[in-house]
């Protein structure tokens, strides 16, 4: 077997879409700075491509509620949150989680691809005759969740509500419904019609399912999401958002009605058997979690850094995705020509943004996908835009018009 897994892994980097590790260290407190590991040599480089978009995975106040909860509880759960794993930690995070949202409850989970497999594949699995209408460009963790339950699905353009009905009145009046889509989506930053999707789901007596793993923390104003900053919560059966990106920690949660998480609580086998979370997690997750309820700093000054990579980047003629979030994808539309750009970047110029093929989007839109942070300087952009413009005319790449 051992030369079928080797071919098939040739086969991979041929396509120029083989994945390789960057062997990283933060430098605690100075991200975007790191050190990269190769072999046994280091160099001091730039992360442009990370998910922890406002810095907080460096946050004071959350290393602090980090190695407070360590030196209290000690390293890990030590059981399911059945068996002896449900510590104070936990408990105070899902209120938190569950008062940023507006809901009665939340649940937490290991990761946000977790939340998303156990929630939607226990709902849609165990309502009867549950119908499952899945945004196209949804998550594969939602997808996963949705096959895993063997309820019926559709499947409906991305962001096309026009489509989304259609569906529904196809469907029988009776049946159970479930919308699953996502806020903010992660790889062309555009975001969905959510107050329509809610009005289509009133009209047709459906659920709705909310994934906002992009959104919280970094929009809203106290973090809730796109559902916040459009004032749209309380039309939501379930929000789903992660610890693991703008709050700089790990792990996944939903909030919802204080049924519907006893429920996925009793239910979720992804839930029962998993090790809960290290109490000092769940710490540190409350901390960022507080913080930005009450700080719009770090979201003004992210939307501030993207902005301004988006004008310089327009100046040059570098061509990227127009979106109205804090996603950056500059569009290279080669997986080979994308990994040598990418490779390049980070040997030449110490700039890491990790190269997004096929089969994270589809074959032929492959790109750097960019996050600017309000922990990049004006010093950063600098090398950043000068590093682009330099390899797009060695490389010969097409630009956009520039502007006059």
């Amino acid at each position: 077997m051992d030369d079928y897994f080797k071919s098939r892994l040739e086969a991979l980097r041929a396509e120029g879409n083989y994945r390789v590790f960057t062997d990283l260290s933060r430098h605690r407190g100075a991200f975007p700075a790191a050190t990269r590991h190769v072999d046994d040599e280091t160099r001091d480089i730039t992360v442009w491509c990370s998910n922890d978009y406002l810095g907080m995975g460096q946050h004071p106040s959350v290393l602090a509620a980090m190695h407070e909860a360590i030196d209290r509880y000690g390293a890990g759960a030590g059981g399911t949150r059945n068996i002896s794993g449900t510590t104070h930690e936990h408990v105070l995070l899902e209120r938190e989680l569950a008062d940023l949202h507006g809901k009665e409850a939340a649940l937490l989970f290991t990761s946000g691809y977790v939340s998303n497999w156990a929630a939607l594949g226990t709902l849609a699995s165990q309502i009867p005759g549950c119908i499952v209408f899945s945004d196209s460009l949804n998550h594969a963790s939602m997808i996963e969740g949705i096959r895993h339950s063997r309820a019926q699905k559709v499947i409906w353009r991305h962001n096309d509500v026009a489509h989304l009905e259609a569906c529904l009145k196809a469907a029988p009046a009776d049946a159970p419904k479930l919308i699953a889509f996502e806020s903010v989506y992660s790889m062309d930053g555009d975001i969905a019609p959510i107050a329509e999707i809610c009005d289509l789901a009133d009209a047709y007596g459906a659920m709705t399912y909310l994934d906002e793993v992009h959104a919280v923390g970094l929009y809203g104003p106290r973090g809730g999401g796109i559902a916040e900053r459009e004032g749209l919560m309380d039309r939501l059966t379930v929000i789903e958002g992660t610890l693991g990106k703008a709050y700089g920690v790990v792990g996944g949660y939903i909030a919802a009605s204080a049924d519907l998480c006893d429920f996925i609580r009793s239910f979720a086998s992804g839930f029962i058997f998993t090790t809960a979370l290290p109490p000092a997690v769940a710490a540190g997750a409350a901390a960022a979690v507080r913080h930005l309820k009450t700080s719009s700093s770090e979201r003004d000054q992210q939307q501030a850094r993207v902005a301004e990579v988006r004008r310089r980047l327009d100046e040059i003629g570098i061509p990227h995705l127009d979106n109205p979030s804090h996603i950056v994808p500059v569009m290279v539309g080669d997986p080979v020509k994308c990994k040598a750009l990418s490779d390049r970047l980070l040997d030449e110029h110490g700039i890491y943004i990790q190269p997004i093929n096929y089969p994270t989007v589809p074959k032929g839109t492959e790109r750097l996908r960019i996050t600017p942070s309000p922990v990049h300087s004006a010093a950063d952009i600098d090398v950043l835009l000068d590093a682009l413009g330099d390899l797009w005319r060695q490389c010969e790449l097409a630009r956009r018009k520039v502007a006059a």
